[in-house]
């Protein structure tokens, strides 16, 4: 078996003929945690959406390929199915659903069996107790009167009960304070012991990283690919900003 999870061939996306994504290419391997950072309007989260099959981001051109397949090839619930997980920024509420059932349900539909109730809370309660939630949490309608900060735990919540072969998080960080970071970060790091699966995070600052091992980083700048490194260019990035690869490319920066 390959060790390469992800791999993305000269990925071209656009939004409604606008063209974002510039042949994006990197391989994402089994085990692995990638970065995907640069500033706002970079086109960080049209990758993910693009990964996801979101019919508003048309691939013009490039290859995809995950677990030896081809993914752009399957439909959106198809690449659910297949193991694939991404948070969001904004997570929509549910009224009528409670989180309980979505994770119990979703579970599921991506293994095709059915699954007993004591078993699935007794591995909602784990989860739970890493995120330090509330186990009340379980059985309120998803997402609806959540605060930010619980959406976001709530998230991360479904990615250790559904286990996904790869995790895209997108600004899993965004509008959290430091303990929020610190709950979610400590979820992250749970996920990251299944050394079969592997995570992309998507982001713009260093404030979820710090007690995250990270194995490469790659810096998105108007929708291309200008640097690529290892956990020491996130590092760099923090204490000196996107300045220098907005001004000249990442010609100096890239491995």
């Amino acid at each position: 078996m390959s060790n390469t999870l992800l791999s993305i061939k000269n990925l071209s996306v656009s939004v409604e003929d606008k063209p974002i994504l510039h042949e994006l290419t990197f391989d994402v391997g089994r085990g692995e945690t990638h970065l995907l950072m640069g500033p706002n309007g970079a086109g960080k989260s049209t990758l993910g959406n693009a990964l996801m099959g979101n019919p508003h981001y048309h691939v013009d051109s490039g290859n995809v390929t995950f677990d030896g397949e081809d993914l752009l090839a399957k439909p959106v619930n198809e690449r659910a199915k297949a193991g694939i997980f991404m948070s969001f920024q904004n997570p929509i509420e549910v009224p009528g659903i409670t989180l309980a059932n979505f994770i119990r349900t979703s579970l599921e539909q991506r293994t095709g069996k059915k699954i007993r109730i004591w078993d699935f809370r007794k591995e909602l309660r784990k989860a739970l107790d890493v995120l330090q939630m509330d186990p009340s949490y379980a059985d309120r309608d998803l997402n609806v009167g959540f605060s930010g900060g619980e959406k976001k735990k709530a998230e991360i919540l479904q990615l250790l009960m559904l286990k996904p072969s790869l995790a895209i998080l997108d600004e899993t960080d965004s509008g959290l304070d430091v303990d929020a970071v610190r709950t979610v970060s400590r979820g992250i790091q749970e996920y990251q012991k299944d050394k079969d699966s592997a995570l992309i995070i998507i982001t713009h600052n260093m404030g979820i990283l710090s007690s995250l091992h990270v194995d490469a980083t790659h810096v998105l700048v108007n929708g291309t690919i200008v640097a690529n490194g290892d956990g020491s260019l996130a590092e760099d990035i923090n204490r000196n900003g996107f300045g220098a690869y907005e001004k000249n490319g990442g010609e100096n920066h890239a491995e």
